[in-house]
C-alpha cells in the first residue's frame, strides 16, 4: 500500500486556501494551489446555478494513515461555509521525496469508482476537448492555462511549431464512461500531430462532493 495519497479539491475561487488550512489543522503538511475555470455542462448549469467559474484547485499530499481524517476535516470546513459546488478525491502517490528523503510504495489493487483523464493541449483547444469529452459521456471539467518548455530553438531544429501556451483539461468521469471519453478526446485533430498535447489517466477513490452539492 502506498504510504501517501494525493487529496485533489477543485472548489470556488477564493477557497481553496481555507480547504488547505483545514487539511493542515487535521496534520496535513501544506499543499499548493492553482486557479482554473469550470466546464459544467449546461443540464448541469440548471441544477447548480453555475457557469464557466473561477475554480481553486487544491492539492495536498497526505499520510495514507491520516487522510480520512484530513478528508473529514476539509469536507467538515466545506460543509461549515456552504460552498456553492466543489468536488474532492484522492489519487495514490507511488514514489515522494521530500527535503532529501525518498520514499517508496505499492499501487493498491482497489476497484476505483472514477478515473481523473487529463489533457494538455495548445492554448485555445481545451474548450473544444471539452465539448468532444461531453458528447461522449463526460459531465464537465476544470481548464487550468499552463505553458510548455519548449525553446524556441526546439521549433527550428526539429521543424515543428512549438506553442509555449497550455491548457490543461482535468476531466472526471464514471469508470463506465472513460474508456469512450477517452477514444473520443485522443481522436481530435489538435491531438493528431507530434508536439501538440498529451491525454493520460489515473483511477481516483474517496470522491466526495463539497458543501452545497453535497447535499
Amino acid at each position: 500500500m502506498s504510504p501517501f495519497v494525493l487529496i485533489i479539491a477543485i472548489v470556488p475561487r477564493g477557497k481553496g486556501q481555507d480547504l488547505a488550512d483545514a487539511a493542515v489543522s487535521a496534520g496535513a503538511g501544506g499543499g499548493t494551489i492553482i486557479t482554473g475555470r469550470g466546464t459544467a455542462s449546461s443540464r448541469i448549469l440548471n441544477v447548480l446555478g453555475i457557469g464557466d467559474t473561477a475554480r481553486d484547485i487544491v492539492y495536498s499530499i497526505t499520510d495514507s494513515k491520516i487522510a480520512d481524517s484530513v478528508i473529514k476535516a476539509m469536507c467538515t470546513n466545506a460543509e461549515n461555509r456552504k460552498y456553492k459546488h466543489g468536488i474532492l478525491f484522492t489519487v495514490d502517490v507511488l514514489y515522494k521525496l521530500q527535503a532529501g528523503i525518498f520514499e517508496a510504495g505499492e499501487r493498491t489493487m482497489k476497484s476505483a469508482e472514477k478515473q481523473l483523464i487529463s489533457v494538455i493541449v495548445n492554448q485555445g483547444y481545451a474548450d473544444d476537448v471539452m465539448e468532444a469529452a461531453r458528447n461522449a459521456g463526460a459531465s464537465g471539467g476544470t481548464i487550468v492555462n499552463a505553458r510548455g518548455t519548449a525553446k524556441e530553438g526546439d521549433a527550428k531544429f526539429f521543424g515543428l511549431t512549438i506553442v509555449p501556451e497550455k491548457e490543461m483539461l482535468l476531466l472526471l468521469v464514471d469508470n463506465d464512461k472513460a474508456e469512450s471519453v477517452f477514444t473520443a478526446v485522443k481522436n481530435l485533430p489538435c491531438l493528431g500531430n507530434k508536439g501538440s498535447g498529451i491525454v493520460f489517466s489515473s483511477p481516483v477513490e474517496n470522491f466526495t462532493n463539497l458543501g452545497n452539492s453535497a447535499q
